[in-house]
């Protein structure tokens, strides 16, 4: 394949995502009481929602454009961009009217996926690219598309998820909610509450995940995350929806008892979603001196190695002193990297469903 044909097919596959992604935002303004979140639509600056919007269908057409122009053969990604933007269009493009209010109703996050991915792409994808660890790991590793579908279904379930997340702790823990403490903790300066959720929520999270390498059944679950074999920013979507759900249910604990502040909160989650994404990330560089404080991707990769002596070790999501404090800290010296990722001797299936059911499935009879 030519050089010229390599970027066609390039552009191509790109502007097929963006015209998938730009149709998709387009039901999200027909549709905004189904397809979107209430919490979100409060904040949207609109103008530059809609330019946004007008400009990722232009991007996917003319990318569109190029695929099909370019290469001699396989020009379906082309085409469909083309078809996906000309769709977007037909039905109303950026200038698809929300008039008044909109009434409240069950939804689907799917604002906050297209949102997501489009930054979480565009920040991490690049820097991949300029500081891989595997420089011959592609943009489109094997296994991506499933890993996709664990990112979708997250976002698109964000209702359920946050209805999941918060409930366990106001049913089971209201007997421990002091208004003294939280009027305290939330008085404290922003910064101050930060660096106390980071401590706080590591060292929940460090419980959960601990246990989840323990006990059998936990295992099953999360061995889906770690069945992942080639790391980049989308593996750490790879989470069994069980999973999810009881890590972020006994996370957000903490958090409902002490009472922090909705702003402390909020920067805390977004710096939760860029660490826990970067973690997993295909970067090389070392971090040095950061890495004996904080975990890096080189630190969290061994966390994910198949190698025998970096399993179970290296829980800890944010303050490798967490490890350090409870024996499980593993950090080769020099720059020393995993050579083999995933799960030591199990398979499991490769699909999204067969994923979800593996955990309920009887283990093999031993011979």
């Amino acid at each position: 394949m030519t050089p010229f044909a390599r970027l066609a097919r390039a552009a191509g596959i790109l502007g097929v995502t963006l015209g998938a992604m730009s149709l998709l935002a387009v039901t999200c303004f027909l549709f905004p009481a189904q397809l979107t979140s209430p919490a979100l639509r409060e904040v949207y600056p609109m103008p530059f929602m809609r330019a946004l919007l007008q400009s990722v269908i232009i991007t996917s057409f003319a990318l569109g454009v190029v695929d099909v122009f370019g290469r001699a053969r396989v020009r379906c990604a082309g085409a469909y961009a083309i078809g996906f933007a000309t769709v977007a269009v037909l039905l109303g493009g950026a200038e698809v009217p929300v008039n008044g209010l909109v009434a409240k109703s069950d939804y689907l996050g799917l604002d906050w996926f297209l949102l997501d991915l489009l930054v979480v792409g565009l920040v991490f994808i690049p820097l991949e690219r300029a500081l891989a660890r595997r420089r011959d790991q592609g943009i489109f590793r094997p296994r991506w598309r499933t890993d996709l579908v664990y990112f979708f279904i997250d976002h698109l379930l964000l209702q359920v998820t946050t209805f999941l997340t918060i409930a366990p702790a106001r049913v089971f823990f209201a007997w421990a909610v002091s208004s003294k403490l939280q009027v305290a903790v939330a008085s404290q300066p922003a910064v101050l509450q930060f660096a106390e959720l980071v401590v706080t929520s590591d060292l929940t999270q460090y419980a959960v995940h601990r246990a989840a390498h323990r006990f059998a059944f936990l295992w099953r679950i999360h061995a889906v995350h770690h069945s992942v074999e080639q790391l980049d920013w989308l593996a750490g979507s790879r989470l069994h929806f069980l999973d999810l759900v009881l890590t972020r249910a006994i996370s957000f604990v903490p958090i409902f008892v002490f009472g922090f502040s909705p702003g402390a909160v909020l920067a805390y989650l977004v710096f939760l979603a860029f660490h826990a994404t970067f973690n997993h990330t295909n970067v090389g560089v070392r971090f040095r001196g950061i890495e004996r404080v904080m975990v890096t991707p080189r630190y969290h990769h061994w966390h994910h190695s198949s190698e025998k002596a970096a399993i179970d070790t290296n829980f800890a999501l944010h303050l490798t002193f967490v490890d350090r404090i409870f024996g499980t800290h593993h950090l080769p010296p020099g720059d020393a990297w995993p050579a083999t990722y995933g799960l030591d001797g199990e398979r499991l299936p490769n699909g999204y469903f067969g994923q979800f059911l593996h955990p309920f499935r009887l283990p093999p009879r031993a011979e």
